[in-house]
């Protein structure tokens, strides 16, 4: 599945977690909105979720994702493999064309319908069309700066901007 139309980029450092995205909505060739929010907090504030896709299929992501935070009492490693087991073997959820980054202050996940738990060993998680951007300028200024986590979003948001037709620099940033 090519995801498009949007960059989310969150990281763990320092004991800080930081998801952030841009704002840009787009439908074919044409720019529809530029603020757009695309990450939240979900369960009690304690954990923070951005979406690539369609944004119905995400926000019913998002809803399970809650629920499945709930049962698992805050437990994030447990609630995304139970997502990831609903959203491959239900017959609706399968279609959903989404993919998910959530994260705490220890972990960071990519989940996908295809059954996708991924939990990157650097803590960096990127997803959308400007990902692999937003990604790859977040590693550089993990290795070669002092930046915070906030900033190092932000900072690589902006460069995947410069990059990828499809993200913006209206960026929103979430910290825990």
């Amino acid at each position: 599945m090519k995801v498009r139309s949007t960059t989310i980029l969150g990281l763990i450092k320092d004991g800080q977690a930081c998801l952030g995205s841009d704002g840009q909505v787009t439908f074919g060739q044409t720019i529809l909105k530029h603020t757009a929010q695309k990450v939240r907090r979900l369960y009690k504030g304690k954990v923070l979720a951005g979406f690539a896709g369609t944004a119905a299929d995400s926000l019913a992501l998002f809803e399970r994702m809650e629920r499945k935070l709930e049962e698992a009492g805050g437990n994030l490693p447990r609630a995304v493999v139970e997502l990831a087991k609903e959203w491959r073997s239900d017959k609706v959820l399968r279609r959903l064309e989404a993919v998910i980054a959530v994260m705490d202050r220890e972990h960071a996940y990519l989940v996908s319908g295809s059954g996708d738990v991924i939990e990157p060993e650097d803590h960096v998680v990127a997803i959308g069309s400007g990902g692999p951007y937003a990604y790859a300028a977040a590693k550089a200024l993990l290795r070669h700066s002092h930046l915070s986590a906030e900033e190092i979003v932000r900072e690589a948001l902006k460069i995947a901007a410069e990059i990828d037709l499809y993200t913006n620099d209206r960026i929103t940033i979430l910290t825990l």
